[in-house]
This record gives C-alpha cells, sequence and structure tokens, in this order.
C-alpha cells in the first residue's frame, strides 16, 4: 500500500489538513454565531475564547497560513477542553465523551509539527515563516 499511497503522501497530507481545519471552523462557527444547528447564546468568556480559537485557527489550518502556530494554539486549547469538560466525568475518553477532543489534539500537534504543506497560502507566497 505505501507503494501505491506514499508517492501521494503531501497531496493526502494537504487534504487532510484542509479537511480538519474546515471541520473545526465549524467548530467554531457552531458556538459563535449558532451555525450547523449550534445555540447562539450568550456563552461564557472561556467558550467565546474557545469559539473564536476554533474559528480563526481553523481557518488558519484549512488556508495554510500560520498553520504550525495555529495549530499548536489549537492543540493546547483541545487539551485544556478535554481536562475541563470530559476529565471531570471519568477517566477514559470513551466514557466521558472526550475522544473528539483528543483526536482534535494529537491531529494538531502532528499538523504543528509538520506545517502548512503543500496546497497552503505560505507554500504559494514561498514564506516558509507563514507555515
Amino acid at each position: 500500500m505505501h507503494t501505491i499511497l506514499g508517492r501521494h503522501a503531501d497531496r493526502i497530507y494537504a487534504i487532510f489538513r484542509i479537511v480538519v481545519g474546515f471541520l473545526f471552523t465549524c467548530h467554531g462557527a457552531q458556538k459563535l454565531f449558532g451555525a450547523f444547528g449550534g445555540n447562539p447564546a450568550e456563552l461564557p468568556p472561556l467558550l467565546k475564547l474557545g469559539g473564536a480559537i476554533e474559528l480563526l485557527g481553523g481557518l488558519a489550518i484549512l488556508l495554510g497560513i500560520f498553520a504550525s502556530w495555529a495549530a499548536f494554539l489549537s492543540s493546547g486549547m483541545m487539551a485544556v477542553a478535554y481536562f475541563m469538560a470530559h476529565f471531570p466525568k471519568g477517566f477514559w475518553p470513551i466514557e466521558n465523551g472526550g475522544e473528539l477532543a483528543v483526536v482534535y489534539c494529537f491531529v494538531f500537534l502532528y499538523i504543528a509539527a509538520r506545517g502548512a504543506g503543500p496546497w497552503s497560502v505560505a507554500r504559494a507566497l514561498g514564506k516558509p515563516a507563514l507555515e
């Protein structure tokens, strides 16, 4: 399988980054604006901050501009979200409903380490500092 997919690894990573960034942006839009079936009710300041990080961080990751920084911040935010909202309900993520937070945390850590990659604004501008 590696011989077939391995030669497309960069493009597959770009699609991965774009899809994850899009989904995270949707979470932010849901929190902040009530999009996608969310509740546009008044949020506590910490949830507003989380929604802003999801929206702006997701867009940065999706577009591939400052993707490493946005992903690192998003990874940390998801770790905090897990330990504040899910961990008190039980130790295991499968029990406490925190699987998505854990997955996002480690996915963003990977993106932070790898950078924006191909099909990104940073690459198009030829600016590695924007990755």
